[in-house]
């Protein structure tokens, strides 16, 4: 079959369209753009109307695509951010009217699929995964267990949760200056390993940890210099602690105007990258990891899988 998804997160709006069959998975069509939906939405608890204008508008361009390829499934998520707006039934509304049915999932859910698009490039592996959004990080300790002949891995979580943590919430709450202050950064990490310390209070054993979103994609974007980006380059690329530190102090000493120059960045992305810094070393040092291994297979992946998984 093939499946067209669409997930719509606190900072990014993106679309795969891939066939999905016996022999796996094959990629038709790819996009991404950073429409920020969760803009203000920790302050205000609403969507505000220019956000979700601008969303409304790419996922619009994302229904051409769709149509042009043909697709025999169409499903479309939202996460933090819409789960936290008073007003997300709008944003539902205004998107039905350019052809896509939205549903807002729960923290859980979101962490379960994307569990499953990542650690099914590491089967057999005992995992711990962590996606780091705008507005919440989905932590999961688990297993995807099969062969490579297996379309669906059988994933087994030992322990999952999806924590209201995230790089627009914590630049919003904590980081104003520019660069942001050492206090800042500070309390930023405090707030970090304070949230998510009860998920490590019963310690998991794990072969490595899987990092996906635009934070540990960035991270290598901008180790290496890619330009233009290139995701053959990331996916399954491992980054150690020392490489992370480096990228970490040079992000987190420039101004904004500075970082959205520095090569394998994407500029829209700039202003929330040290957030996202904090957080990932924060689950570094939680889980005592020297390291990460970056994934470009997420929540995407998990939704055509997922569908997959409901049509045998």
């Amino acid at each position: 079959m093939r499946v067209a998804a669409i997930d719509i997160g606190t900072v990014t709006s993106r679309l795969l369209v891939a066939d999905v069959d016996a022999s796996g998975t094959r990629q038709v069509a790819r996009q991404s753009a950073i429409t920020n939906l969760g803009e203000g939405v920790d302050a205000s608890g609403e969507l505000l109307p220019e956000a979700i204008d601008r969303t409304v508008a790419q996922v619009a361009e994302y229904r051409k695509v769709i149509d042009a390829c043909a697709v025999d499934r169409v499903v479309a998520l939202a996460t933090s951010a819409s789960r936290d707006a008073r007003n997300s039934g709008v944003f539902v509304s205004r998107l039905r009217e350019v052809g896509v049915e939205l549903s807002v999932i729960p923290g859980e859910r979101e962490a379960a699929l994307s569990f499953l698009g990542a650690s099914n490039d590491f089967r057999n592996e005992d995992l711990l995964f962590a996606d780091i959004g705008g507005g919440s990080t989905e932590m999961v300790f688990g297993r995807a267990n099969g062969s490579a002949g297996d379309l669906v891995p059988d994933v087994a979580v030992r322990a999952s949760h999806s924590f209201n943590i995230g790089c627009r919430r914590m630049t919003e709450r904590f980081l104003a200056g520019d660069p942001p202050t050492k206090g800042e950064l500070a309390a930023a990490s405090a707030w970090a390993h304070e949230t998510l310390a009860p998920f490590f209070e019963t310690r998991n054993l794990c072969d490595r940890l899987v990092a996906v979103a635009g934070t540990p994609t960035s991270v290598v974007a901008v180790r290496d210099a890619l330009v233009p980006y290139d995701s053959s380059k990331v996916h399954g690329t491992r980054v150690t602690r020392t490489e992370f530190d480096e990228v970490a102090k040079r992000m987190w000493a420039l101004p904004l105007a500075e970082r959205m120059k520095v090569a394998g960045i994407q500029p829209k992305r700039a202003g929330i990258f040290p957030a996202g810094l904090v957080i990932l070393g924060a689950v570094m040092d939680l889980a005592n990891l020297d390291g990460f291994t970056v994934s470009e297979s997420d929540i995407l992946i998990g939704i055509v899988l997922d569908a997959a998984r409901n049509a045998l």
